[in-house]
């Protein structure tokens, strides 16, 4: 597949309407959440910035391990690093470094269990109604 095919197939990926709103749900959520709990590291922009990277890298990371990818192992632990501590870091960094020095240990397992749930949920590359066809033909065989 030519790099133009392959842009052209995640750009298909990326905008499916099914994908984009469990993404709108994530960041829903994530917005309720960081007003009703008021953690010190929990605000609206980190929450677009975690949740856009794990959009972006999860389902590719998940597709990494579960299809055996090995070449790919070191660049799937970068990204994943990334999305889950990465530009977290970053980010509180420079906004609020006592957040952050409070909070990055228990950020980490908390954001790497999201990301490995956002990377189940987008990882069938297809349409919602090819996904229930599957599902519902894979449940066929196993009555």
């Amino acid at each position: 597949m030519s790099p133009s095919e392959t842009i052209r197939a995640l750009m298909v990926e990326y905008t499916r309407p099914w994908k984009l709103l469990a993404l709108c749900i994530g960041l829903t959520l994530l917005i309720v959440g960081s007003f009703y709990y008021q953690a010190p590291d929990w605000d609206i922009p980190i929450s677009f910035i975690m949740a856009g990277f794990a959009y972006l890298t999860a389902p590719w990371s998940m597709r990494v391990i579960l299809e055996r990818r090995w070449k790919y192992f070191p660049l799937m632990l970068f990204w994943t690093w990334f999305t889950v501590d990465g530009c977290y870091w970053i980010y509180w960094h420079f906004k609020d470094p006592v957040a952050l020095q409070l909070m990055r240990d228990v950020n980490f397992p908390a954001s790497l269990s999201l990301y490995g749930m956002c990377g189940l949920v987008w990882y069938y590359q297809g349409s919602l109604k090819a996904f229930l066809a599957e599902a519902k033909e894979i449940s066929r065989i196993w009555q």
